[in-house]
Order: C-alpha cells, then sequence, then structure tokens
C-alpha cells in the first residue's frame, strides 16, 4: 500500500512528500531542506530519487543533501533553467542553496517508474513556466499550483494567471476524487476544491 510521509522544510516550512510502498525504497516530491534525510534514515527509507513540481529556493534547498545520499533529481524540461538562475528566488530573501545536478528531466504525460510506483506527470504551468504536479495511484501532489482553497501566486518572474487557470481546469477535469498534497499548508481534496475553491 502506498504510504505518505509529510515532512514540513527549510524556511518557508514547504511540505516535502516522501512516497513508499515497500518501506524501503522511497521517491520523494520537492526537498526544500535537509529534514526529511534524517526523517527517512529514522524510518529505514532510502530516497531513491526527488521530483520538483517547480524550482523555486523553498523546494530546492535540500537536494544537495539528499543527493549526496544518493538521490537522483528530476524536473521538467521546461523548469530546467529556472532551478539554476537567480529566477528561483533565493536571492530575494537572502537564502543559499548548495550546489547539485539534475539527474534526469521529463515532460508532461510521462510516467515514471520509480521505486517500485508508478507516478504520471501533469504540466501545470502559471506559478513558474514548467511547474508540473505528480498523479500516483489516489494522490495529486500539487506543488504550489493548487492549495486548499487558494492557489499558487502568479506575481513572480515567468508567472502567469492565464495560464494558471488553464491548469487549474486541467486538473478540476480529471476524473474522479483525489487527495491533494499541496506544497505549503494542509491537504485537501479534488472534489472539495472543484466546488470551493474560488479560482475555479
Amino acid at each position: 500500500m502506498l504510504k505518505v510521509y509529510t515532512v514540513p522544510t527549510g524556511i518557508m516550512r514547504a511540505n516535502s512528500y516522501i512516497l513508499t510502498k515497500d518501506g524501503k525504497r522511497a521517491v520523494m516530491i520537492d526537498c526544500g531542506g535537509k529534514e526529511p534525510l534524517s526523517f527517512a534514515q529514522s524510518r529505514g527509507l532510502e530516497i531513491e530519487y526527488i521530483l520538483l513540481t517547480h524550482g523555486h529556493f523553498d523546494h530546492i534547498g535540500g537536494c544537495a543533501a539528499l543527493q549526496a545520499a544518493g538521490a537522483k533529481i528530476g524536473c521538467s524540461k521546461e523548469e530546467k533553467s529556472l532551478v539554476f538562475s537567480a529566477d528561483n528566488l533565493a536571492e530575494e530573501v537572502g537564502a543559499r542553496i548548495p550546489s547539485f545536478q539534475l539527474d534526469f528531466t521529463f515532460e508532461d504525460g510521462d510516467i515514471l517508474t520509480l521505486a517500485g510506483m508508478e507516478i504520471s506527470v501533469i504540466a501545470t504551468p502559471g506559478h513558474t513556466p514548467g511547474g508540473v504536479c505528480f498523479l500516483c495511484e489516489d494522490k495529486l501532489f500539487t506543488g504550489d499550483t493548487l492549495f486548499y482553497e487558494s492557489v499558487g501566486r502568479t506575481d513572480f518572474p515567468g508567472g502567469s494567471g492565464e495560464e494558471l487557470h488553464k491548469s487549474l481546469l486541467k486538473l478540476f477535469n480529471l476524473e474522479g476524487d483525489y487527495s491533494v498534497y499541496p506544497g505549503h499548508e494542509e491537504e485537501t481534496a479534488l472534489e472539495h476544491e472543484r466546488k470551493y475553491n474560488p479560482y475555479r
């Protein structure tokens, strides 16, 4: 059975999610700080891969530490340039991002088979040009695209309110209901957001 651990990370307390099916091998979605490494080790989990929803500093700050521990890191092809540019906003807040490398990229519609799990990639630009969400079984990981009754900001470099609205419609048009795990704050459900999100 798929198990998801939520680990708030870094100065912005961005949610990093650790996914595992066998209780040994794991995939992490976003990595805002070093906290998930000790969390995983305390539970006997090896984080084999990190998938980035987008490249802002508060979602990538712990990548170097996890990569040094053996994790491979991937982001969307469209987001690759933002990850390593001033548009990741680290300079804006005086944050330092330890150096790391991307091991692979992916694009809309890809199905990634990692650590015994199938994870679908859904391109959702708007918060950033190359932002994505990830779907694994009945769980949707939305980064800073969709929050509980809210959405991500579009006033950062590369943001677009028009693109974000299209991305929200793309998510709301998925068949069925999903547990939604956003990049900040509490979990929600896709059906709840279809009904109550003011940006729908």
